[in-house]
């Protein structure tokens, strides 16, 4: 093991999107960090695609969200079908609507957000050490110790913490001894960037269905040719060459065969295997897991780079707390308390999706080929007009997460408690200090500033909720990354602001400032 040649509070293995994101929070907080990659330079191929409104709160915080959408395309709707029959369009803007200020699917290459966020690192004066590759970590009792093959040798660098973010065959988990649980699936996908696509909607997500196979497709933009479009589709072994390869001239008629798709040429063609594994835990010692790293599944749903950014924001402002103001190490534990039941969900959801559409059995065969092309349409005008309509949007979009939090914070049964704060219009431009933060809205502004000043944090008095979400005879304690932890009732009740305190003192260390 290398004597250490650096130090540093927060050593980030890994530059993909969740470790770049990292990087770049710790970056805006002010934390001492190093991020560590044994590639050359930022990935080109890319898998992931959908930026989901969640995401897109978080790269607003930090500021980035003008270079974001500059680069993106959007995706305002999805359109349902059965092979070349499309059942109508879904509006994710109305089903998002009032929800976010982001209420549809973006569309931004996995390559694209970690350029962005690559730059965001350099103009921070905090670049990527490129062609660094960990090949050694040693647990100590003041932290970590990793072994770096770097261009010029061998160095070590000390942190106090290190978070793995270097993916599903990650080092740093293998290195912790931490299982990765799951199934590797029986089937192939193939993924195609096509252009000059004809059959499908170029300016939406479209998914089509056949009694033994289906077809995802998400919007890439035009140019002179046409639509471009990624293309996702199944590869079985009926599907293969005689060698067992899947040459993209197999693909082509199948999908002209089965849903009247078809297209010019392809900038990208490649198969993967799917896997559906969680790691065992998030957090072990001094050292995190994030991303791919600690959790990968079927595409279905684009939730996968979505999961993983917003797990370094977390884990990042939960950083903040304990090396910045001085919380408890314990301050960290809820990284994993927070987290991992998201990633379980994640993984459990998307498998149960992903066999839903590729399973053989008869019952499944029958739902796909029989039922949807019957059943589809009616659900496609009804969706939006149910209540489930919006339920459906906050899970794809990543805005209905809830957090577990203790009886301190407030009435359980509180809507607003555990999540995050609820979007009127005008309220989320505060958030970009990434400081705790206590909000009232239709409060009298002293009130709210008092709170504040007792509290030690930001205050911010807002107009009324127009959704009612967020009530007048309320404060709401909000966090680093934007969640409501706490709340408490209005000042005609004596040691109203006990409750708050005691949620500082438990979930982010002690407050110094006395409560009146």
């Amino acid at each position: 093991m290398a004597e250490p040649a650096l130090r540093t509070d927060v050593l980030v293995v890994g530059a993909g999107p969740s470790g770049l994101m990292l990087g770049v929070c710790l970056a805006r907080l002010g934390v001492d960090a190093i991020v560590v990659d044994g590639k050359a330079g930022p990935t080109r191929e890319s898998r992931a695609l959908g930026v989901q409104a969640r995401s897109l709160e978080v790269y607003a915080q930090l500021g980035l969200i003008d270079r974001v959408l500059a680069e993106a395309t959007s995706a305002p709707a999805v359109i349902p079908g059965f092979r070349d029959r499309a059942f109508g369009r879904i509006s994710l803007r109305g089903l998002g609507a009032g929800v976010t200020p982001y209420p549809e699917l973006t569309v931004l290459e996995q390559s694209r957000n970690e350029r962005i966020l690559a730059e965001a690192l350099d103009e921070a004066g905090r670049p990527v050490r490129w062609g660094h590759r960990v090949t050694g970590l040693e647990v100590r009792g003041d932290g970590v110790l990793a072994t770096v093959d770097a261009p010029d040798g061998a160095v070590g660098i000390a942190a106090r913490y290190c978070v793995g973010a270097d993916g599903a065959h990650s080092f740093v988990r293998e290195a912790l001894g931490i299982a990765f649980e799951g199934v590797t699936n029986e089937h192939t996908f193939f993924v195609s960037d096509a252009r000059g696509v004809r059959g499908l909607d170029g300016d939406a997500v479209n998914l089509r269905f056949a009694p033994d196979d289906f077809l995802l497709a998400f919007p890439m933009g035009r140019d002179e040719g046409g639509a471009h479009l990624r293309l996702l589709g199944i590869v079985r072994d009926r599907d293969l060459a005689p060698d067992g390869t899947l040459p993209e001239g197999l693909v082509r008629p199948r999908l002209a065969r089965e849903f009247a798709v078809d297209y010019d040429d392809s900038t990208w063609f490649a198969t993967y295997r799917l896997h559906h594994r969680l790691a065992a835990r998030f957090r072990q010692g001094p050292c995190f897991l994030v991303g791919d790293a600690a959790h990968i599944h079927s595409p279905v749903g684009a939730q996968g780079m979505n999961t993983g950014l917003q797990e370094a924001h977390n884990l990042a402002c939960a950083f903040a707390d304990v090396l910045l103001d001085g919380r408890p190490d314990a301050r960290l534990d809820r990284y994993e308390l927070e987290r991992r039941p998201v990633g379980a969900t994640l993984v459990a959801t998307t498998d149960r999706l992903f066999a839903a559409v590729t399973s053989e059995a008869r019952r499944a065969r029958f739902v796909r080929g029989r039922l949807l092309p019957v059943i589809g349409p009616l659900g496609v005008r009804l969706l939006p007009r149910l209540v489930g309509g919006r339920r459906v949007f906050g899970y794809l979009s990543q805005t209905r997460i809830r957090y577990r939090l203790s009886e301190a914070s407030g009435d359980p049964r509180s809507p607003v408690l555990g999540r995050r704060l609820p979007w009127t219009g005008g309220n989320y431009e505060v958030l970009r200090t990434l400081g705790w933060q206590v909000h009232g809205y239709g409060v009298p502004d002293w009130v709210v500033r008092r709170a504040g000043a007792r509290l030690g944090i930001e205050a911010h008095a807002f107009d009324r909720d127009p959704h009612g979400r967020l009530r007048r005879d309320r404060l709401y304690l909000v966090r680093r990354d934007g969640f409501v932890v706490a709340e408490a009732v209005g000042p005609q009740r004596r040691g109203w602001l006990e409750g708050m305190r005691e949620v500082l003192r438990c979930h982010a260390g002690a407050v110094d400032s006395p409560v009146e």
